[in-house]
């Protein structure tokens, strides 16, 4: 993981980035399961969610925004942090075997309302499958230093 130090100044709205990609496993299904407590047949039960809409046992969504949002973590910016996360929406079941990455999107700029010395960049995130679909949409609040003159 490389540092690359980004002021709010640096950020350009519409620019771009893709992440690597991560095939969603079984694995991944117990281990979310048994450190969040989400034991629900959805996930868990093969027997019962063949005969849910999605025949077969879809990923607890709170799995695939950890490792959406995980794959963005590629570098560490010392002069910003992670203000929380609004407009999180799943738009599709992520399944065992699908291979998710994520679109990150400068979309917002604006002056942080509590301190004039900063400022709160939105990315929009968007995590979508090998078959190109988005399955979960999200704005990540990136609470971000100015540059000082």
């Amino acid at each position: 993981m490389a540092e690359q130090t980004l002021y709010f100044e640096d950020y350009e709205l519409g620019s771009t980035r893709v992440t690597g990609a991560r095939t969603i496993t079984e694995a991944d299904f117990v281990i979310h399961a048994g450190q969040t407590g989400d034991f629900f047949p959805h996930h868990m039960d093969a027997e019962f969610a063949k005969t849910t809409e999605f025949g077969q046992r879809i990923a607890h969504g709170t799995l695939t925004f950890s490792v959406g949002v995980g794959l963005t973590a590629s570098f560490v910016n010392p002069v910003a942090f992670s203000y929380g996360y609004d407009h999180l929406r799943f738009i599709k079941p992520v399944f065992i075997g699908d291979t998710i990455h994520t679109e990150v999107t400068i979309h917002e700029k604006k002056d942080s309302p509590k301190h004039a010395d900063q400022g709160v960049v939105t990315e929009r995130l968007a995590i979508i499958n090998q078959r190109g679909e988005t399955v979960m949409v999200a704005d990540h609040l990136l609470m971000c230093q100015k540059k000082t003159s």
